[in-house]
């Protein structure tokens, strides 16, 4: 099979996991639905798009490890929604007016959030598709490389540091995404590739004969387009790899 090979590298990352309250946790690892969404907004498909990104969501399976391991952090602001700029629509650099969602309890008022985020963490993903049907691996890649509008990793405050594509092999084959993100250079801190990597945190998903020791996990990284609501589960398996 075939893999795009990212690096996913930004002073700070959140990959969405349950909101409890007013704090929005985050996962270790990315979810099948946040790939989706970055994907389609590199292809400039909309919210709306609900047959395409569902499509989508379905034919996505990777594997990703940490090169290096982030620390948590956790960001508190608060918004006054009674604010003149805040009461008024906002535009968007594609010049549409852009107004807040959700019912009057969400539209008023004073708000206290906790965002919970990933910081200083360098990882790289092999991403793969499956079956036939739009978009290939080919058209994702060229997305990636000139994306219709700005990319961010989780959240829109997470602007990526270097482009998501890995600069020497972008597409490398393999009999499987664990075997050829196990191939992948590991790089430090500055992107250089690192002569003994150590052991490193990874999740993939299951095999029927699992050769790598790890412990499997049902996470809930799926969503429903139409109604922009998580639906949906799958297994994960996660281990140490390399070293």
């Amino acid at each position: 099979m075939r893999a795009l090979i990212l690096r996913f590298d930004s002073p700070m990352m959140s990959f969405g996991s349950a909101v409890v309250d007013h704090h929005g946790f985050t996962d270790v690892f990315p979810a099948v639905s946040m790939l989706t969404g970055m994907i389609g907004n590199a292809l400039g498909w909309h919210h709306d798009s609900f047959d395409l990104l569902q499509s989508l969501q379905t034919r996505i399976d990777f594997a990703a490890r940490w090169d290096v391991r982030p620390r948590k952090a956790v960001d508190y602001h608060t918004v006054d929604l009674n604010s003149p700029k805040m009461t008024a629509p906002g535009w968007t650099t594609r010049g549409e007016a852009e107004h807040r969602g959700g019912g009057a309890a969400a539209k008023h008022g004073t708000h206290q959030r906790y965002r919970h985020y990933l910081v200083d963490g360098l990882m790289t993903v092999a991403l793969g598709l499956a079956g036939d049907g739009y978009p290939d691996l080919d058209t994702v890649r060229r997305a990636l490389e000139t994306p219709t509008r700005p990319l961010f990793i989780g959240r829109k405050t997470c602007l990526p540091a270097r482009p998501l594509l890995d600069p020497i092999n972008p597409i490398i084959d393999g009999p499987d995404l664990l075997t050829i993100l196990k191939t992948v250079p590991v790089w430090d801190r500055e992107g250089v590739p690192q002569q003994t990597p150590g052991r490193m945190l990874a999740c993939w998903t299951p095999r029927e004969k699992e050769d790598v020791r790890g412990e499997n996990r049902l996470v809930f990284d799926l969503r429903d387009w139409r109604n922009q609501l998580p639906a949906g589960s799958r297994w994960r398996r996660e281990g140490m790899i390399g070293g």
